[in-house]
């Protein structure tokens, strides 16, 4: 969906280079799963609505052993999906006790807001079809990436997920870095490993984030016999390993990962 604007800003990018000569590789060695859409689907949807806010995971409450996505996803498994009316009505107050969060913490009211937005949709169709309407959705605004609204979809349905990319978040970018696929500038570098956090839309963010996908679609396109969205679903997973969790990955505060 977006493979033309990543291939462009990759091509100019100054802070992020791929790897080219490591692709072909890379990969042969890769063996992606298949994907299997999920049986609830409002279940689904929900979960994908607050599967954001990557930047403000280290001041999360978190379970123990889990990140702060999977505390979320574990949290808001403990409860039947939501209601339309229970969903319009929610509130960071709701939210953070289905969450055991605090309800002051700044992700709450965008919860909050993301799920109220959900309130009587019911995305139909492919995977591309399901991702635009989803990506029309204020918390889902991601120009050029669309991160939230293809993930979303793709849990859907896998009709025409091959059409997708892979969904630009700061992980898979990471794994990616530390593969050998993405080079960083030694500053950029520099910045993330203190932990600094990075404006969403800098310059910076925007070609991590896009050469990402662009590599993936040149990974795709090498191994023959995968998509983007099978290749996310491998590398996403990979990042739970200690290796990639032992080095500190980009982080920015936005609702579009």
């Amino acid at each position: 969906m977006t493979c033309a604007h990543c291939a462009e800003v990759a091509a100019g990018a100054r802070h992020v280079r791929i790897e080219k000569e490591a692709i072909a590789a890379y990969a042969e060695s890769l063996q992606p799963v298949a994907l299997v859409p999920a049986t609830d689907r409002a279940f689904s949807l929900q979960l994908n609505a607050i599967n954001f806010g990557s930047g403000w995971f280290p001041t999360l409450r978190k379970l123990p052993g889990l990140s702060g996505f999977r505390t979320v996803e574990a949290q808001f498994r403990e409860h039947a999906a939501f209601s339309p009316e229970q969903l319009a009505g929610m509130d960071q107050t709701l939210i953070a006790r289905t969450l055991n969060q605090d309800p002051n913490h700044p992700l709450m009211a965008l919860y909050a807001k993301a799920l109220n937005e959900i309130a009587g949709v019911e995305p139909h169709g492919d995977a591309v079809q399901i991702a635009e309407q989803l990506a029309e959705l204020p918390t889902w605004h991601d120009p050029g990436f669309f991160k939230r609204a293809q993930i979303a979809a793709a849990d859907l349905t896998t009709e025409n997920v091959g059409r997708l990319t892979i969904f630009a978040d700061n992980l898979v970018p990471h794994v990616l870095k530390l593969d050998g696929i993405l080079s960083f500038a030694p500053d950029l570098d520099a910045r993330i490993d203190r932990e600094e956090l990075l404006g969403h839309g800098s310059a910076e963010e925007v070609e991590i984030r896009a050469c990402a996908v662009h590599a993936a679609e040149l990974l795709v396109a090498a191994h023959g016999a995968t998509t983007a969205a099978r290749l996310d679903h491998l590398l996403w997973n990979r990042g739970a390993q200690a290796r990639y969790k032992a080095r500190p990955r980009h982080r920015a505060r936005t609702t579009a990962y």
